[in-house]
């Protein structure tokens, strides 16, 4: 019994590890940082903030992403980016109404 409760603490403490990533649910509004990684195939970017938070935000239909004022494709983004992104807070989720690539 003791073997399988270890097993059970270890996987749920893998399960949370993976599933944290370290990620910070910050209040709505406008955000500016660096492009810390792109998941192409998620349509997902993870965000480093200027105050040293990191943003998970998967993008959505309605998502704007521009560059020099023209609306631009997800392949657009590359990792050390500065960008200037638009949040909102819905529970513990944040999803970018805009992102705005400033490079």
């Amino acid at each position: 019994m003791k073997f399988f409760k270890t097993i059970l603490f270890t996987f749920s403490v893998l399960f949370m590890v993976a599933c944290g990533e370290g990620t910070d649910v910050v209040e709505s509004g406008t955000y500016q940082g660096t492009v810390k990684e792109v998941e192409a195939e998620k349509t997902e970017i993870y965000v480093t903030t200027d105050d040293n938070k990191t943003l998970e935000l998967y993008f959505n239909d309605a998502t704007k992403l521009t560059k020099n004022g023209e609306m631009v494709d997800f392949s657009m983004l590359k990792e050390n980016q500065k960008v200037e992104v638009t949040v909102e807070k819905t529970g513990n989720r944040l999803d970018p109404i805009s992102v705005k690539i400033m490079e």
